[in-house]
């Protein structure tokens, strides 16, 4: 029978794949290519991100940012995941939320802030005194 070689068994020729490289948006809202929602669900195993759940056949699913873009994450595979609409809706309202509080704490860090809309409050260049009569600050 001579010589011969044995075949690779099938799970080296799939390790020795060639790489390919990460996908990054070209900006921000640069929605992920069928390809790259594929290498991320498959990364993850089918599983949300979010809530552990398995994704089925037929549940709808997004791509998730862990480190969201607008509290200072990029538009990469790196940063993506599967979520499930409804956990994933969740999340970016808190991360909406998140992004609107470390604004405030940081404006009035810096001594801005937004004048009352209330005439007669401290922003106001007009004080009401007890008696009712009203005077310039």
């Amino acid at each position: 029978m001579g010589n011969r070689q044995r075949a690779e068994p099938q799970s080296e020729a799939i390790q020795m794949s060639r790489e390919v490289p990460e996908w990054r948006g070209k900006t921000p809202d640069t929605p992920a290519p069928p390809r790259v929602r594929l290498r991320v669900f498959e990364r993850h195993n089918g599983i949300c991100y979010l809530s552990g759940r398995k994704i089925m056949a037929g549940d709808k699913w997004e791509i998730e940012h862990p480190q969201a873009i607008i509290n200072g994450g990029e538009n990469r595979e790196s940063n993506m995941a599967p979520a499930l609409v409804g956990p994933h809706k969740r999340k970016t309202a808190q991360d909406l939320a998140q992004k609107s509080k470390d604004y405030r704490v940081r404006a009035k860090h810096n001594g801005i802030k937004k004048p009352s809309r209330f005439p007669g409050s401290r922003d106001s260049k007009f004080k009401k005194k007890i008696d009712g009569s009203v005077v310039l600050r």
